[in-house]
């Protein structure tokens, strides 16, 4: 089988594309509409053509290091590979154009699959919580028509669509239906699960819809990955070779403390070629350090999540006392990460390190690991960009584990 092909629809920063490459797939183009993301899925792509060569990685460092531009970056590869980025909104207005551009990639070669999956912010139940009107009349939860224009444009054999659980009770469970009618009306069958990155190996409880179609089939059962065992943790695995840091640290690279443990190697975040950066953290001001001190010594000294109401009195400043008490949350050290989302661009505060002397939310490369972002990726645009592209990716863990599973119906077919 030749090596199969890809369109990442609401690409974001990557994740999901990351996860396929790893398995063995060539992508040919990625459409988001976000200044940071797009750059950010450049620079990668960069990597992987620069990365065959140890004078590309070379260049590459050079790049994190600060003494290349990103101009003189792209530079060196073919403007083919800079071009498969396409930065625009997916819309009715901008469809002709990006069709265009996508058919000039192809160049006449079939899409073997489409992944991807739009904002889920429209489906999701905290958004849900927070808008007035429940997120009823947010036009972003009709963009998966804008995905079903795609797949009658381009007839993949196989599509991966991917967002939150919540998707499953939006609209009065009417949104999930509406799709899977729009899906079956583009000639596709349809197998859909939810998936824990858990079970992939990512150190982070994250449950996601996942729903695969199948062109002209009129069953489909796919190859769900089977869950793997993941008794590794946070504080011993995944953190133990970074270089201790305080708040507001932001030394963009930095030499690991200790060699690369089984969990770092076994996951690909780290290889005997990793460069460690991004790992910095975001200031904080007195009476925040204060509560992420005392949430982490009681998370680790009792094992207890700290809650708001027990808070010294001169330490609380919102007047609720009731809802949201774990307002304040440490990472578990010793298990593994609650799920890691965009606002934490916003504060740290439900993303506390659990090491009570660093006292500090979680630095950037913390979060990418958490995520299963390799070390060598890098996220544009600084600090408060890397956190919502990273807290709004796909696992590239998850991501792999689903994108090996195609691997056999895409081998069955050809």
């Amino acid at each position: 089988m030749m090596q199969p092909n890809f369109i990442d629809l609401f690409a974001g920063a990557g994740g999901f594309s990351e996860g396929f490459v790893r398995a063995g797939y060539h992508p040919l183009a990625h459409v988001d509409m976000d200044t940071n993301a797009c750059a950010t899925l450049r620079t990668r792509l960069v990597f992987h053509e620069l990365g065959k060569t140890e004078q590309g990685r070379q260049v590459y460092l050079r790049y994190l290091q600060g003494n290349i531009s990103a101009e003189q970056l792209y530079e060196k590869v073919h403007s083919s590979i800079i071009d498969q980025v396409i930065q625009a909104e997916i819309s009715w207005e901008r469809m002709a154009g990006i069709f265009e551009r996508i058919d000039g990639l192809a160049g006449g070669r079939k899409v073997d699959v489409i992944v991807g999956g739009p904002p889920c912010q429209a489906y999701s139940l905290i958004g849900r919580a927070r808008d007035p009107q429940g997120m009823q009349n947010d036009s972003r939860n009709y963009l998966y028509q804008y995905y079903g224009e795609f797949l009658r444009r381009y007839e993949p054999d196989y599509f991966v669509f991917e967002n939150v659980t919540g998707l499953l009770s939006a609209g009065n469970r009417s949104y999930f239906a509406e799709m899977q009618i729009l899906f079956r009306n583009c000639g596709y069958a349809l197998d859909w699960r939810v998936l824990n990155a858990v079970d992939c190996r990512v150190l982070q409880v994250r449950k996601r819809v996942i729903l695969v179609g199948c062109r002209n089939q009129k069953d489909f059962e796919f190859h769900w990955p089977e869950p793997i065992e993941n008794p590794f943790q946070i504080g011993r695995d995944l953190f133990s070779d970074l270089p201790a840091l305080r708040a507001g640290d932001s030394q963009q690279i930095l030499p690991y403390r200790s060699p690369a443990n089984s969990y770092l190697e076994q996951s690909g975040i780290r290889n005997e070629r990793s460069i460690l950066s991004q790992h910095i953290t975001r200031p904080h001001n007195p009476r925040d350090l204060e509560i992420y001190r005392i949430a982490a010594t009681q998370l680790q000294d009792q094992a207890e999540r700290l809650k708001y109401a027990e808070l010294p009195e001169d330490l609380r400043t919102h007047n609720n006392q009731r809802d949201f008490l774990d307002r304040f949350k440490v990472v578990n050290a010793m298990g593994k990460s609650h799920t890691i989302v965009a606002h934490l661009a916003k504060d740290g505060h439900h993303f506390i390190h659990p090491d009570p002397l660093q006292n500090r939310s979680i630095s950037v490369r913390e979060a990418a690991r958490i995520q299963s972002f390799p070390d060598d990726y890098y996220f544009e645009g600084g600090r408060t960009a890397a956190f919502k592209q990273i807290g709004n990716a796909v696992p590239p863990l998850l991501a792999a584990a689903v994108a090996t599973g195609l691997l056999s119906h895409l081998a069955a077919k050809s």
